[in-house]
């Protein structure tokens, strides 16, 4: 079994490909097996229950952790991430915020904050809030900073830590608009972490269900329609349809369906949300639901 982060062999399709990862601290095993491949221009959903090990799984695809068994191998030239939590530096404005990445690049002062401020106003910052510190924005102003703050690297592998949970839902709505947009003239992957079903079904190409103990995906899902057509009743119906699946409900400890709210249609080839059994097994993953309806 290989070890480490990998760079992908030259000449391949950019992609984020992680083989046979397990991870412990101590004696605790957070992740066992898990293997996936997220390419160019696809949006990928983790979701999971707390403390099935989304966030330590993104973070060793963003070479935050060491990899201590399997691969990861990222042939993506440039990774942004946005956390759960802003994380915006308090003695610098909005706009030096948005601007540090470029900053770090040693890109020079007046282009940087050209590039700053351009992306801010299409993000929907106002000029007057650019000069603002973080503890005069509001909670949304500071998202959409941190959302610059990534984007404005251009990334080609974006990964979120549940940038919007905390938001309202009228500001989640406008920041996925946003979010979306971007990658599509981007070309960006992205992976993002969730336990929002809801969330995963508007913005992803892909959902896949982890459970805990230790952290493992069980189930795949594709979403043939593009994101930017799915309306609200698209995104209502199919979340409905992910929460009738057994391993869905096993994953997230919820009892079994009940027949009243089994008449909700199953998940089943050709429809907008498709059940994926992979050609390649979760290798090393011990006990647990796996995929099914």
């Amino acid at each position: 079994m290989s070890i480490g982060t990998l760079p992908a062999a030259a000449g391949t399709q950019h992609e984020l490909r992680i083989r046979a990862l397990d991870h412990a601290f101590g004696r605790d095993e957070v992740l066992a097996g898990i293997d996936f491949r997220l390419r160019a221009g696809e949006v990928v959903a983790l979701v999971g229950p707390s403390g099935c090990g989304k966030t330590t799984l993104l973070h060793l695809a963003a070479g935050l952790l060491t990899v201590q068994a399997g691969e990861v191998s990222n042939s993506f030239s440039s990774t942004a991430f946005m956390f759960q939590q802003p994380r915006l530096l308090p003695w610098k404005t909005a706009l030096d915020n948005i601007a540090l990445g470029l900053k770090a690049a040693c890109v020079g002062r007046d282009e940087r904050h050209f590039r700053a401020r351009e992306l801010a106003l299409r993000l929907g910052l106002a000029h007057r809030d650019l000069d603002k510190f973080p503890h005069q924005l509001s909670g949304g102003m500071q998202s959409r900073v941190a959302l610059a703050r990534a984007l404005v690297l251009a990334p080609e592998l974006l990964l979120l830590d549940e940038p919007f949970s905390a938001l309202d839902v009228g500001l989640k709505e406008e920041l996925y608009r946003l979010l979306l947009a971007q990658q599509a003239e981007q070309g960006m992957g992205v992976l993002m972490i969730t336990h929002d079903l809801m969330e995963a079904v508007r913005l992803s190409d892909a959902i896949l269900v982890m459970a805990p103990a230790p952290g493992r995906i069980v189930c795949r899902f594709e979403l043939g329609q593009p994101a930017a057509s799915r309306d609200d009743a698209w995104v209502y119906h199919h979340t409905a349809e992910l929460l009738q699946t057994a391993a869905v409900r096993d994953s997230f400890g919820l009892p079994p369906a009940v027949p009243a709210l089994a008449a909700v249609p199953a998940v089943r080839p050709g429809a907008g949300l498709r059940l994926v059994v992979p050609a390649e097994p979760v290798l090393g993953a011990r006990g647990g639901a796996r995929c099914g309806g």
